[in-house]
């Protein structure tokens, strides 16, 4: 029997996916778990990251007339109170604040002390309190629209956590528009999905549907909620950034009411749209193997690393040279707008460490220089996407560096395109779906394609004894008639339906 290949990461994908990607973050330094129960210490790599994506997005939302601002992180609970499905949706994962300061037990420690008169909630999200602002600014249509967006943590004490994935504490941003007309809206909600799906497609590399929520998916409070879900490479369900239309009904219950231009008092229309650090565990299922993270050019925090090869210190100050002045021409090189992210590892450590260092940190291209490769003027290239090194002319490969990443970003995506459209399967009976997210011969299912009743409960019991949860109605389908596979009753469209995250 032929020896299995050794990897960086072990176990593999396919020994044991949850674990591996628990050894890729570790693996790669990205974050770790803290003292603090269900929270993560973000490590430099990973903030990089996550830096990384904020610019990204942060353009994005400039450039359709956002502004950002800032909210406070406690809430008063009578604020949640005033929207009822929105705090029964959250009131299970709310942390509270029941006092303001501690004082010294009876056995040596400390006890809290001074009960607050009204108990404080850790920001779970932010509508109601930005909404009771919202209320005392705007007064007449000439203060409408509102668009802000603010960068912040938020706390849901979760029972059962993943780093990236679902944390207690994480961070995100959060979008809350105000607008005099349903239309409006409508219109920013829509708007603020293809922002989510273009950073999802052309910085993250990462193929996304999108589409509207059912009823039981939405956000507490919400009308609709708009999503964009990626296949990750255990071809589960990742929902990746969300985008809410509010209606009215925040505006209600926080009094956020306008004069029109006769002279009217009319509620305002909101809406509120978010992704979350969990974009950084969906990068890293996408795209990483196992030998590590797998970063996407225009994320990476370094996009070409330089390895100096020393052979004696007689050669040391020349190969140095070379590369310092190879750092230079490829700094000046320009890939997505940027000029190319750069740097040499000059550490005193054996080639081979170095390398592996950098493959299981995911930089997309290592350079690797020594005396042979400065005689022959060339340049010794390793593509982390492709797992294969070849020498390159100096020049032509400074010359085709920007093109080189933008071959990789290309590349990456195709293959996780190629990886949902191989697993996505139009279904058309409830005997083929229960074999479908049963079989191991399908690997347990990937996305199905079906008819369902929207209206009906029974659906959801079941799907849910598969673990299987309904994705969205994909917004740029056209709507297709015919039978729920589930009760036989008439479907005005299909739906995509998943195991997920």
């Amino acid at each position: 029997m032929a020896k299995q290949p050794k990897t960086a990461i072990t176990p593999t994908r396919a020994e044991d996916y949850p674990q591996w990607y628990q050894q890729v973050i570790r693996e790669a330094d990205l974050a770790e778990i803290s003292p603090v129960r269900g929270c993560m210490v973000i490590k430099p790599w990973g903030w990089a990251i996550w830096e990384n994506m904020q610019q990204a997005l942060d353009k994005r939302f400039k450039e359709t007339g956002h502004v950002n601002a800032y909210f406070p992180l406690f809430i008063p609970l009578s604020f949640l109170e005033e929207e009822a499905e929105h705090v029964e949706g959250f009131a299970k994962e709310c942390a509270v604040v029941t006092h303001h300061r501690l004082e010294p037990g009876p056995d040596g420690g400390l006890v809290p002390s001074g009960p607050l008169e009204e108990p404080l909630i850790v920001r779970p999200t932010s509508e109601t309190i930005i909404g009771s602002m919202y209320a005392k600014w705007v007064q007449s249509y000439r203060d409408l629209p509102i668009k802000i967006n603010q960068w912040a943590n938020v706390v849901r004490w979760e029972m059962r956590t993943r780093m990236f994935l679902r944390t207690t504490e994480f961070l995100w941003q959060e979008g809350h528009t105000c607008h005099a007309t349903e239309e409006e809206a409508l219109e920013e909600t829509r708007l603020m999905l293809d922002v989510y799906a273009d950073f999802a497609e052309n910085i993250m590399a990462m193929p996304v549907i999108k589409g509207e929520k059912t009823a039981d998916e939405r956000f507490p409070g919400a009308v609709s909620t708009l999503t964009i879900e990626a296949m990750m490479q255990d071809k589960k369900a990742l929902q990746s950034g969300t985008s809410h239309f509010l209606g009215q009904n925040f505006s209600k219950a926080q009094k956020i009411m306008y004069q029109d231009k006769q002279g009217q008092q009319q509620h305002a229309w909101t809406t509120s749209w978010g992704a979350s650090t969990r974009l950084v565990g969906a990068l890293i299922m996408t795209h990483s193997d196992d030998d590590g993270l797998v970063l996407p050019p225009k994320l990476a925090p370094q996009q070409i690393v330089i390895l100096p090869i020393i052979k004696g210190d007689e050669t040391r100050d020349a190969v140095m040279q070379y590369c310092e002045a190879l750092e230079t021409d490829l700094k000046n090189q320009q890939y997505a707008d940027s000029n190319i992210r750069v740097f040499i590892d000059k550490r005193d450590l054996r080639g081979g460490e170095k390398k592996w260092y950098h493959v299981k940190r995911g930089v997309p291209i290592r350079i690797e220089v020594g005396p042979r490769d400065m005689e022959n003027g060339q340049v010794f290239v390793g593509r982390r996407d492709a797992g294969k090194s070849e020498g390159i002319d100096r020049a032509e490969f400074v010359a085709n560096a920007g093109d080189m990443l933008n071959d990789i970003h290309d590349g990456l995506f195709q293959r996780a395109l190629a990886l949902r459209q191989s697993n996505t399967k139009t279904i058309e009976s409830y005997e083929e779906f229960e074999e479908y997210f049963t079989s191991t011969d399908e690997g347990q299912g990937g996305f199905a394609m079906c008819h369902f009743a929207e209206d009906n409960p029974e659906v959801l019991k079941m799907i849910a004894k598969h673990k299987v949860s309904i994705r969205c109605i994909p917004l740029e389908d056209e709507p297709e008639p015919g039978t729920c596979i589930f009760t036989g009753e008439a479907s005005r469209c299909r739906a995509v339906f998943g195991k997920s995250y």
